[in-house]
């Protein structure tokens, strides 16, 4: 089968502007009811990519997310997400959008056709074959995506693809391929729309499963997270309350001479 870009392919809803707001609003849940069913479909090609990420992160590897235009910014919001979340060194999980972070904000003409650019990024990181690499692109053929893995690929460093179409340029310089169809956008190629929320739930599954992998959540708690507003150090407090049977006194003490729930607990004088 060849490559089609079912991205690109007319919207199944028409006459939009005819539409009322109730009507516009039902015909984006139904496709996004679909954005989450595509992803059912692909959890065991997801789970081969964590696997190869949990093994490269244990020997002090990293997880590079590299993207354009939504996908890189989806891409940088997870890697942002893990230091808060898990506690980890920001350099753990990086995420790196064409156009550099000026593109988090604004359209940057032309960044993402450049095919040596991303190599460039990353190599600024470092990259090495201890890490991995992840692509993502709705269309699967963005070429500083390619670019980026393709290079990475013959360097010998893992790589991973989240593509919304199939038999794509990304899949085919991916050594784990993810490519989750959608279908046609409610909004004719707007990708931002149900692939951009297909992306999303994937990136939530691949540091979420990884990090609970690598030991920083216990039972269902996010024990290594960060202290870092008024919400997170209540939601630490009840935790380290629970796994010990203390006092919210007793709990907030603990913490400001540990600064995390982890160290709390471990801390506390065993009887």
């Amino acid at each position: 089968m060849g490559f089609e870009k079912i991205t690109e392919q007319a919207s199944h809803h028409d006459h939009l502007e005819q539409k009322s707001i109730a009507e516009l609003l039902e015909g984006i849940h139904q496709e996004d009811h679909n954005a989450v069913g595509a992803v059912g479909k692909v959890l065991p090609q997801i789970e081969r990519l964590i696997e190869k990420v949990v093994s490269q992160l244990k020997k002090g590897g990293r997880l590079f997310y590299i993207g354009a235009g939504t996908s890189g910014r989806l891409g940088v919001l997870d890697a942002s997400e893990c230091p808060p979340t898990f506690g980890t060194p920001p350099e753990r999980v990086i995420g790196l959008v064409a156009g550099g972070d000026h593109a988090l904000r604004n359209s940057i003409e032309k960044a993402e056709d450049d095919t040596e650019q991303a190599w460039k990024d990353l190599e600024a990181h470092h990259i090495n074959t201890d890490d991995v690499l992840v692509g993502i692109a709705a269309s699967g053929t963005t070429p500083y995506v390619v670019g980026g893995l393709q290079k990475a690929q013959a360097k010998g460093i893992p790589t991973g693809g989240i593509a919304c179409n199939r038999n794509s340029p990304l899949a085919a310089v991916s050594d784990y391929p993810i490519e989750v169809i959608v279908g046609p956008e409610f909004l004719t190629g707007s990708s931002r729309m149900k692939a951009g929320t297909a992306q999303k739930l994937i990136l939530n599954m691949i540091t979420t499963a990884t990090m609970i992998q690598l030991g920083h959540v216990k039972g269902n708690k996010m024990i290594d997270m960060q202290l870092s507003n008024d919400k997170l150090q209540g939601r630490a407090e009840g935790m380290v309350m629970e796994a010990l049977q203390v006092s919210r006194e007793v709990a907030q003490s603990l913490l400001e001479k540990n600064h995390s729930v982890r160290a709390a607990i471990a801390a506390y004088p065993k009887k």
